[in-house]
């Protein structure tokens, strides 16, 4: 099948728009928050900081927080969504779309708020690393919504900003698209609600039929 591309590159996040690990994540800082004897800040709180950088995430919750607690939040974190993380797997239907467009000659790329070791372990867990041609991670760069993550991947691949697009299920994702100079398309089954996602004026998608229609490669679904 000959697909002339929409985009030179399609850049991914992970948590919420690839892996369906929202509510795990969320609890399990709603969980470390309560082990370190902080207040529960609530899991529609806790999903708005998902994609941030671990120090960011953890202050914008909760502002007073004391970083000498830092090891211990994230071991109470690691202990509750690690035992969650083996029984989850990616959305339903996006691991055949993502390999119909590695099929097609589509580049495809991961910007994640994850870590290296994160990731690297997801990859292992859903054997798709090799769809990527590059990945970036939050340790690897600056958090989002800095555009340090998509100018790292643009040196790595040869491509363009302009020549990308972001897909994401936050504002962070979107804002880090803004801030690059990309285009961003939002699926709403992730982590921040539909109406807060419409609010950008891009594209915002219900499942992966619509996804594939806003990239440009419905017709791999035909």
């Amino acid at each position: 099948m000959l697909l002339v591309p929409k985009y030179d590159l399609f850049v991914f996040d992970w948590d919420g728009t690839v892996m369906d690990t929202t509510e795990p994540i969320a609890a399990g800082i709603c969980h470390a928050f309560e082990a370190m004897g902080y207040k529960n800040p609530g899991m529609q709180a806790a999903r708005s900081v998902i994609g941030l950088d671990w120090r960011k995430a953890i202050l914008t919750l909760e502002p007073d927080f004391a970083f000498e607690h830092y090891d211990l939040f994230e071991k109470a974190y690691r202990s509750y969504y690690l035992a969650k993380e083996r029984d989850i797997g990616i959305f339903p239907g996006l691991e055949d779309l993502l390999r119909k467009m590695k099929a097609a000659g589509l580049r495809l790329a991961v910007a994640t708020g994850k870590r290296r070791a994160g990731l690297d372990r997801v990859f292992a867990q859903t054997g798709v690393a090799d769809l990527f041609e590059a990945t970036v991670t939050a340790d690897e760069s600056a958090g989002k919504p800095n555009p340090l993550m998509l100018q790292m991947i643009s040196e790595m691949t040869g491509v363009d900003i302009s020549q990308m697009v972001m897909v994401g299920d936050t504002e962070h994702d979107l804002w880090l698209a803004k801030n690059a100079g990309c285009a961003a398309v939002a699926v709403s089954y992730g982590a921040f609600p539909k109406e807060e996602l419409k609010k950008w004026k891009v594209p915002v998608v219900d499942n992966v039929p619509q996804l594939a229609s806003a990239l440009g490669v419905d017709e791999l679904l035909a």
